[in-house]
């Protein structure tokens, strides 16, 4: 597999937006937003958003050989008195694609534009109690549980918890509780 990882723009939207969509029917539990609410953005929407992409707000995208099989995006938090945090979001790999290193290509690319930022010194994420392998993907690039949400999705009658992590980018220069 010849694996290429870029920033996904306007013209990879139709793409992104089936990918995504197949993450959220194959794992509901694992994103926030439904596979119904999500039939309901029209790809220009998301072509628009992925037009106004920046270091701040990016998506990244794992292709093979020519065909999207993986995506994590990254905003930085906007707000004064949270912007030394961003959050990664939206993490998917397909099927196809699973168990070849495609979620930590992708994670890895995504951590080094972040890294980049200006004064970002954290990157969160929350992920699914039940998806142990994206947990410990996580846990092994050195992001570190902090907190769970217990009951935080619902998917039809079955409730989901979800995990904190966080991954420190430099020591803080000063923590107050």
């Amino acid at each position: 597999m010849k694996l290429e990882i870029r920033l996904l723009g306007p013209d990879d939207a139709e793409a992104f937006w089936k990918l995504r969509l197949q993450g959220l029917e194959r794992d509901p539990q694992a994103f926030g937003e439904s596979a119904d609410e999500h039939r309901t953005q029209p790809v220009a929407a998301l072509a628009a958003r992925l037009k106004a992409t920046n270091t701040e707000n990016f998506v990244v995208g794992a292709f093979s050989d020519g065909e999207l099989v993986g995506t994590a995006g990254f905003f930085r938090t906007p707000t004064l008195k949270r912007k030394h945090k961003g959050k990664v979001w939206g993490m998917y790999v397909a099927d196809s694609a699973r168990r070849q290193g495609v979620g930590r290509a992708l994670m890895a690319k995504l951590v080094e534009h972040a890294r980049a930022i200006d004064g970002l010194e954290e990157i969160l994420l929350s992920v699914s109690s039940s998806q142990e392998g994206a947990r410990g993907l996580y846990a092994s690039l050195g992001f570190k549980a902090y907190a769970r949400e217990h009951r935080a999705l619902r998917v039809g009658d079955q409730f989901f918890d979800e995990d904190f992590m966080a991954l420190r980018l430099k020591d803080p220069i000063k923590t107050r509780g």
